[in-house]
C-alpha cells in the first residue's frame, strides 16, 4: 500500500532531480517545480554567445566510486556518457619548479603502490602517507591543517589541492573530520574507486537531459518558473505551495520534497537550522580544440589557476575557495588564468584565445566544522515534508555525488513512511495493532533498487 500518490519536487537541481527518479522509479506520480526557465542548477551546460559554443556552468570531476551518481545514469540510461582513463591517474605540474608527475594510486585496498615512488608524489616517502592515518581519529572541530602538516612536500602537493577542490574551503578552516570521510570513500579503498571520470560532451547531456525525458516518459508534470514563495503547514503536515501568481493545494496523499538552496530553505521552514556561510568558485573556459590525447585534466601547483579541464571546444579552469577573486575584474582573471592553463597544457600563452569567466559567490557551504554542525537530515518534522540538496547531511561535501545522495535519500524517507502506514493500516485492519505498540517499534528497512 502506497501513502502518497503524489510527491511535489520544489526544485529540478540534481537533489531534486534524484529524488523525483526514485520516486518515479517506485511509482509515485511526480510534480517537478522549478524557479529557474531550465533544470539543472549548478549543473548544466548552456550556448556561450561570446565564446561561440556550449560550455558547463561548472567542472564538476566524478569518481568511479560514486555509487549514487552511478546509480542516477544507469536509471536514466546515461551511465556510458562518462569518459576517463582506465586507472587512476591525476597528472600535475608545479608552476615553480617545472615538474611534472602523475599520482597513480594502485587498483588494490592494500596500498602496496606507496612502495613504488613512480605513483607516489615526487620528493615524497612512504612515512608522509603514513601520517594521513592521523586523520582516522581526527576530533570533529578540527581542521586539515591542524592535522596534516601544512609545511610537508605531500601537504603542499597533494592534501592541499585535493582538500581546496573538494571541500571548496582552504585547508586552515575546513573540516578534517569531512576530508576523512572522503578519503575513506575513495582513496581507502583503492585505485579502482578512484578513477577520474567527467562527461564526454556536456554536464545536461549527461545528467539533465535524460533525467528530464525519462521523467516524461513516467509521466511526470515539469513545471519551470514556478518560484516558491510560501508552505502552509497544517499540524505535521504541508498542506499548501505557494508559488508566484498560484497556490497548490497539498492533499492527505501527497508528499512534498524540498530541493532548493539552503537559503531558501531556511526562508521557507520555521526554524529550520541550515548553513549559512559560503565560499566562492571561479571558473575560465576558453575557446580552443585539443586532440584527444591531451590529458582530461591536469591539477596545478603554486598558481592561481589549481584544476585545468579539456573539453570538447574549450580549455575550462577551476579556482575553487575563491572568495579572494570574486571581485577581481574578468579581464584580469583571464590572463592569469590563461597563463596557467597554458603551461598546464604545454600552449603558447600569446595569443590568448576567446574567454568567459564565470563567477559563482555562494557556490556551496563553507565545509567548516561550525557549518557541518548545521546541516539537517533529509527528515523533517512534519509527516510529509523531506529535504534535499547538497547542503543537507550527506556526511559528504556540497559535490555531485553529495547531491544524488541526498536527492535519493529524501525520496526513501517517504517511501519508508508509506512502507509502515500501509503496515499499521494491515495491522489494524487484523486487530494487532495494539500488539505492535505495545512492543518495539518494527524496524525501517529503506530499499534501493
Amino acid at each position: 500500500m502506497t501513502r502518497f500518490a503524489r510527491a511535489h519536487i520544489v526544485g529540478a537541481g540534481l537533489a531534486g532531480l534524484a529524488a523525483a527518479l526514485r520516486l518515479a522509479e517506485a511509482g509515485v506520480a511526480v510534480t517537478v517545480h522549478e524557479a529557474a526557465p531550465q533544470a539543472g542548477g549548478r549543473c548544466r551546460s548552456y550556448f556561450d554567445a561570446a565564446l561561440g559554443c556550449r560550455i558547463d556552468n561548472g567542472n564538476h570531476l566524478l569518481i568511479s566510486g560514486n555509487w549514487a551518481a552511478q546509480r542516477y545514469l544507469a536509471g536514466i540510461g546515461a551511465a556510458q556518457s562518462l569518459i576517463g582513463p582506465d586507472e587512476a591517474a591525476y597528472p600535475f605540474i608545479d608552476l615553480a619548479s617545472g615538474e611534472r608527475w602523475v599520482f597513480r594510486p594502485g587498483a588494490g585496498r592494500v596500498p602496496w603502490w606507496l612502495f613504488d615512488r613512480t605513483r607516489r608524489v615526487p620528493s615524497t616517502h612512504l612515512r608522509d602517507y603514513l601520517r594521513a592515518l592521523r586523520l582516522a581519529w581526527v576530533g570533529r572541530d578540527q581542521a586539515v591543517a591542524d592535522v596534516l602538516d601544512p609545511r610537508s612536500v605531500l601537504f603542499c602537493r597533494l592534501w592541499r589541492p585535493l582538500t581546496v577542490a573538494v571541500l571548496n574551503t582552504g585547508v586552515e578552516e575546513a573540516s578534517a573530520a569531512l576530508l576523512a570521510h572522503v578519503l575513506g570513500e575513495s582513496f581507502a579503498k583503492g585505485g579502482t574507486m578512484c578513477r577520474p571520470l567527467v562527461p564526454s560532451e556536456g554536464l545536461s547531456e549527461t545528467f539533465i537531459e535524460p533525467a528530464l525525458q525519462y521523467l516524461r516518459e513516467h509521466g511526470a508534470q515539469l513545471r519551470f518558473a514556478a518560484r516558491l514563495r510560501a508552505i502552509e503547514f497544517a499540524g505535521d503536515r504541508v498542506a499548501g505551495l505557494g508559488f508566484d501568481g498560484d497556490s497548490e493545494t497539498v492533499t492527505d496523499d501527497e508528499a512534498v520534497v524540498l530541493a532548493v538552496p539552503a537559503p531558501v530553505a531556511a526562508r521557507l521552514i520555521p526554524g529550520l537550522t541550515a548553513p549559512q556561510e559560503f565560499r566562492a568558485i571561479v571558473n575560465a573556459h576558453y575557446r580552443i580544440r585539443l586532440p584527444n590525447t591531451a590529458p582530461l585534466l591536469v591539477g596545478i601547483v603554486g598558481g592561481v589557476a589549481e584544476w585545468v579541464f579539456r573539453k570538447r571546444e574549450v580549455l575550462s579552469v577551476t579556482v575553487s575557495a575563491a572568495d579572494r577573486l570574486v571581485d577581481t575584474p574578468a579581464e584580469e582573471l583571464s590572463l592569469r588564468l590563461w597563463h596557467d592553463a597554458a603551461k598546464a597544457y604545454e600552449l603558447p600563452t600569446e595569443p590568448m584565445p576567446p574567454w568567459q569567466i564565470v563567477k559563482e559567490r555562494r557556490a556551496t557551504f563553507a565545509a567548516t566544522p561550525a557549518q557541518i554542525r548545521r546541516r539537517p537530515m533529509q527528515a523533517t518534522r512534519w509527516s510529509n515534508l523531506t529535504l534535499a540538496g547538497d547542503w543537507t547531511d550527506t556526511g559528504l561535501p556540497a559535490t555531485i555525488e553529495g547531491a544524488i545522495r541526498s536527492g535519493f535519500a529524501a525520496a526513501e524517507g517517504l517511501l519508508a513512511s508509506s512502507r509502515r502506514v500501509g503496515k499499521e493500516k494491515r495491522l489494524s485492519a487484523s486487530g494487532e495493532l495494539a500488539k505492535v505498540a505495545a512492543g518495539p517499534p518494527p524496524p525501517l528497512t529503506l530499499e534501493s533498487r
